[in-house]
């Protein structure tokens, strides 16, 4: 025990400017993400699991408006709310997912459930009974609406195109959690609504292990946002832990390749957030922004907005 641990997070990446931030609404973010550390860290100082630091930083993310994930998640085509998450552990590879979530308050709770039973994935209605069924907290889906998700679906409306996270600027609004603690094991956690306007059940990579989340503790935890289908296609989670198993690479060497060469040749737009067994952290991203922030056992909080 007592290894060196720590915490990273991250509320989505994208073109955020300050030009399109008010004052008040950077105050309200980074006030969200300087919770989120808090919380997490508190576990982790007390000796806690990575899985329950990351799991309690995304409940704080998922249960604020401000994220396209849990309370503040996007509309789909149907004016509903389909909601995604994942978690793995990194000691055991053992993950839970779910996908088309409809009534679910903390969909990153609930696959914490599902990674300590006999599935992995769970989607749609599916998801939903699973989560009734073992005593999570059930909400309508109107719980999910904001007045801001609703203009960005309206202004979507009449459009054949999924749209990202906001009607004018390129954002997607994930959230994610990585977490290494003092027994050197590794978690990572990722949650999401999705894209604006999104049809056919369309799933992102955020629920998908390998693509949105991955941790091995032989490694590192990676916890992704950005354009759903460019991650599912480059398995970037996975890709940034075999770089490091295989060639030997720092968190930070492997994230820079898949991110800044394999995802732009790709033609795909976002960021991850790492950790690897000694506490070194990685935020890489190749958007003009990134909501990001991390955390290290002295209680060191550094939050981040723009590039």
């Amino acid at each position: 025990m007592n290894k060196k641990f720590a915490l990273a997070i991250h509320g989505g990446a994208g073109t955020i400017t300050r030009a399109n931030m008010s004052e008040e609404k950077e105050i309200a973010y980074r006030a969200v993400l300087e919770l989120s550390l808090k919380e997490g860290h508190k576990i982790l100082n007390e000796g806690g699991s990575s899985l329950d630091a990351v799991e309690r930083a995304v409940i704080i993310l998922e249960d604020s408006d401000l994220f396209n994930a849990g309370k503040g998640s996007v509309f789909n085509s149907d004016g509903n709310h389909e909601l995604e998450a994942s978690i793995m552990c990194g000691e055991t590879l053992k993950a839970g997912a779910v996908g088309g979530a409809a009534s679910i308050k903390n969909p990153i709770a609930v696959s914490r459930k599902i990674m300590n039973s006999e599935y992995v994935y769970l989607t749609g209605k599916g998801a939903d009974e699973y989560a009734e069924e073992h005593g999570f907290e059930q909400v309508p889906n109107s719980y999910f609406y904001s007045d801001f998700r609703f203009e960005q679906w309206k202004a979507a409306q009449g459009s054949e195109k999924m749209k990202l996270d906001h009607s004018v600027d390129k954002k997607f609004g994930t959230v994610g959690a990585v977490a290494v603690d003092q027994a050197g094991h590794l978690a990572a956690a990722t949650s999401t609504g999705g894209l604006v306007n999104k049809k056919y059940g369309r799933l992102g990579d955020s629920s998908v292990i390998g693509a949105g989340v991955y941790a091995n503790d032989t490694t590192c935890a990676i916890s992704c946002t950005g354009y759903g289908e460019f991650f599912l296609r480059g398995v970037v989670a996975h890709d940034i832990s075999c770089l490091m198993e295989y060639k030997g690479l720092s968190l930070e060497e492997a994230a820079q390749i898949v991110i800044n060469e394999k995802q732009i040749k790709l033609g795909g737009e976002g960021g991850i957030i790492g950790v690897d067994g000694l506490g070194n952290v990685s935020l890489v991203f190749n958007s003009e922004g990134m909501y990001r922030g991390s955390i290290n056992q002295e209680g060191n909080a550094e939050v981040a907005i723009y590039s």
